[in-house]
C-alpha cells in the first residue's frame, strides 16, 4: 500500500526522530511511504487564532501537496483532527469543497491507521518499562481515538501499561492557550504530571508530541523524573 507522510511543523523542527520512526513502522507494516518535501503546515495555528483567510491559503497548499488518492498518515491527532473536521467548513461553498472532503476522509493518525486500515497491532516492538498513556484532546474528541494506542501498546514486549486518574482531562497545552492563559495552562499540566507520576510509570506516552512537550516541561519543573515518549518511538523500539 502506498501512503503519503504528513509531518507536522513541530515534529519536523523539534522532534524529527518521531517522523523517522513512523516511516520505519509503516514500512515494516508493508507500506511504501512517500514524502513530499514541499509540504508545510496544515493551517491550524492561523485558523485557531482567527485568521481564517490566511489559514485558507495554507490549507489550499496542503490540498495541492497531498493530491492523489493515497492515504495521508501523520504522527499527530491534532493536525489530523483539524484536516478531518475543519477543512470541509473552511472550504464550504468553494471550488475546493469536494477536494477538501476527500482529503479529510483519507487523512489518518498513525495508531488508527495501523489498527483500522492495515489491521496490524503487533510490530514486534520491545520496551521493558512501566508506561502510562495520555489521551490528547484532539485524539479523543476530534479523532475519536481511545482504544487504538492502548491496543498497540498491549502488544509491546516488556511494556506494562497503567492508567492514571482523570486520564481524559486536558494537559493544559491547547496551542496558543498555553501562551494566552499561562497560569491555567501550568496548573492543568501540573495536575496531569501529578496523576501520571502517581502511577509509578517511568514514561508517559501519547499520539501528540505537542501535549508531551508541555507535559515534559511541567515534569522537569517538578523534578518528577517522568519521561515523555511519542507512540511511534515506542512502537519502533527493540527491533
Amino acid at each position: 500500500m502506498h501512503v503519503q507522510l504528513f509531518i507536522p511543523c513541530f515534529i519536523d523542527q523539534l522532534y524529527p526522530t518521531v517522523g523517522f520512526n513512523m516511516v520505519k513502522i509503516l514500512e515494516k507494516a508493508g507500506c511504501t511511504v512517500a514524502y513530499n518535501t514541499s509540504q508545510t503546515c496544515c493551517g491550524q495555528p492561523a485558523f485557531n487564532a482567527g485568521f481564517w483567510g490566511e489559514a485558507k491559503e495554507v490549507c489550499s497548499k496542503f490540498l495541492n501537496d497531498f493530491s492523489g488518492s493515497d492515504y495521508i498518515v501523520a504522527p499527530s491527532a491534532s493536525c489530523v483532527g483539524f484536516v478531518r473536521n475543519y477543512y470541509t467548513k473552511l472550504f464550504e461553498n468553494s471550488p475546493e469543497s469536494a477536494l477538501a472532503k476527500k482529503t479529510a476522509e483519507r487523512t489518518f493518525e498513525l495508531s488508527e491507521f495501523l489498527i483500522h486500515i492495515l489491521k496490524v497491532d503487533d510490530l514486534g516492538a520491545s520496551f521493558p518499562a512501566k508506561v502510562t498513556y495520555h489521551d490528547s484532546c484532539a485524539g479523543l474528541r476530534e479523532c475519536r481515538i481511545k482504544t487504538e494506542p492502548r491496543q498497540l501498546l498491549s502488544k509491546v514486549k516488556g511494556l506494562e501499561l497503567v492508567e492514571m486518574n482523570d486520564v481524559e482531562t486536558c494537559c493544559g497545552f491547547g496551542g496558543t492557550f498555553a501562551v494566552k492563559f499561562e497560569p491555567i495552562s501550568i496548573a492543568m499540566g501540573d495536575q496531569k504530571t501529578t496523576n501520571a507520576a502517581a502511577t509509578g510509570a517511568e514514561y508517559i506516552v501519547s499520539t501528540d508530541m505537542s501535549c508531551l512537550m508541555h507535559i515534559d516541561g511541567c515534569a522537569k519543573h517538578k523534578g518528577s523524573g517522568l519521561q515523555v515518549m511519542h507512540l511511534a518511538d515506542v512502537l519502533a523500539s527493540g527491533w
